[in-house]
């Protein structure tokens, strides 16, 4: 006897965890890789800050240095003054020049910075030119550098027979005053000392 033709029964609906069924625990290695990421982000929220603020206090430990070292000194440093120095000053150092060397005073009532160096013809009229004059300009036999200045960091312009050559600039604040002298003795290796006054 032939059985009638049934459908195949449909699969059984996925069941559904019922409310407040606890679901099934993650596995060993996903609980592993959650904790591992958690770890990592702990460390780099402490670790980056704290590594920063050990750079940031060396930094600021030898920026400390430096200028305790530049506070304390009585005379010229043989290190060019920073570029900023420079700037604030207006005592642009050719490049290529030698025996760069200064100081700088400062009080409430006005900021020195004193510079020399020795330079080529060609660096010193790139300088002269840079502060605005020339050696036409320069008064001859004319130490523009005031002796107390000369004093303060131990220049010596009595020295006879140099070919001393000078010019005072005096502009308008809040820009420098400069007192340039130049020892032209020897021309092909000339000197220029130079004492740049602002008030700040």
């Amino acid at each position: 006897m032939t059985l009638p033709h049934q459908p195949p029964s449909a699969p059984p609906p996925a069941r559904r965890p019922e409310s407040g069924q606890i679901p099934e625990p993650e596995t060993r290695r996903r609980m592993v890789l959650r904790r591992l990421l958690t770890l990592v982000i702990i460390l780099l929220l402490i670790g980056v800050p704290a590594g920063y603020l050990v750079v940031s206090a060396q930094q600021s430990r030898a920026s400390g240095r430096d200028k305790e070292a530049e506070s304390s000194a009585t005379g010229l440093r043989e290190v060019w003054p920073s570029l900023m120095k420079r700037r604030i000053f207006e005592v642009p150092i050719p490049s290529g020049s030698a025996h760069v060397a200064y100081y700088e005073t400062s009080n409430w009532k006005t900021s020195r910075l004193y510079v020399q160096f020795r330079t080529s013809p060609q660096g010193l009229d790139a300088f002269l030119k840079d502060v605005g004059t020339s050696r036409a300009e320069l008064a001859d036999g004319e130490v523009a550098i005031s002796d107390r200045d000369a004093e303060t960091v131990g220049w010596d312009f009595d020295v006879p027979g140099h070919d001393w050559r000078g010019i005072v600039q005096e502009q308008q604040a809040p820009r420098p005053t400069r007192d340039i002298t130049v020892d032209l003795t020897e021309p092909d290796r000339p000197w220029v000392y130079v004492v740049s006054a602002t008030n700040p």
